[in-house]
């Protein structure tokens, strides 16, 4: 790895410095992300993101949240108040395998000249309207085509592109089964 030096935009030094951090103490590695979702009306519902914990601390760096807006097309019985939640995974999924993918080739000194990625998820709203049992609520399948310019190999490319599928974090919970559990918490009503 080089040193030293801005590769894709990212420094190798620091990236070396948190690899070698991790691997003299592993703890540090721990991440917990959070969000709060308060729904609005109809399909309207806004997810604030901002304090996590990672590197052994609670993460203080963010001024200021996020505010997203969640939202449902008319065909779905909404306002497009904001991109839906299936389309946000989609963003995620994008988001995590495009830096994974930098963050690998960084690690390799391979410069990236662009990534430009297109995704595809297709599902069938019998699952989620309880129509048929045979359906599954969510994603049937999710295409990620990424068109990918470096200054690698295709052999790289391709190398590059199944690390990043097989240690993209967002692509592991999507690809995996994670347990997710829902429950409902005590709230006073007034």
């Amino acid at each position: 790895m080089n040193t030293n030096k801005i590769v894709n935009g990212l420094n190798t030094e620091q990236l070396n410095g948190t690899v070698d951090a991790i691997k003299k103490d592993p703890t540090i590695a721990r991440f917990q992300w959070r969000a709060r979702n308060r729904w609005i009306d109809g399909g309207e519902n806004r997810t604030t993101i901002r304090e996590f914990y990672g590197a052994g601390q609670e993460d203080t760096s963010r001024n200021e949240p996020w505010e997203f807006v969640n939202g449902e097309p008319p065909v779905l019985l909404g306002n497009n108040e904001g991109a839906n939640p299936v389309e946000f995974l989609l963003h995620a999924l994008a988001g995590c395998v495009t830096t994974t993918f930098v963050l690998r080739a960084t690690a390799r000194g391979i410069n990236i000249r662009s990534i430009s990625t297109t995704l595809e998820g297709d599902m069938d709203l019998q699952g989620l309207l309880d129509l048929n049992d045979a359906v599954s609520p969510g994603y049937e399948q999710i295409r990620v085509k990424m068109d990918i310019k470096a200054d690698c190999t295709d052999e790289e490319l391709d190398e590059l592109l199944a690390f990043s599928r097989e240690h993209s974090p967002v692509c592991q919970s999507v690809c995996r089964p994670v347990p997710v559990i829902v429950e409902r918490t005590m709230s006073v009503t007034a």
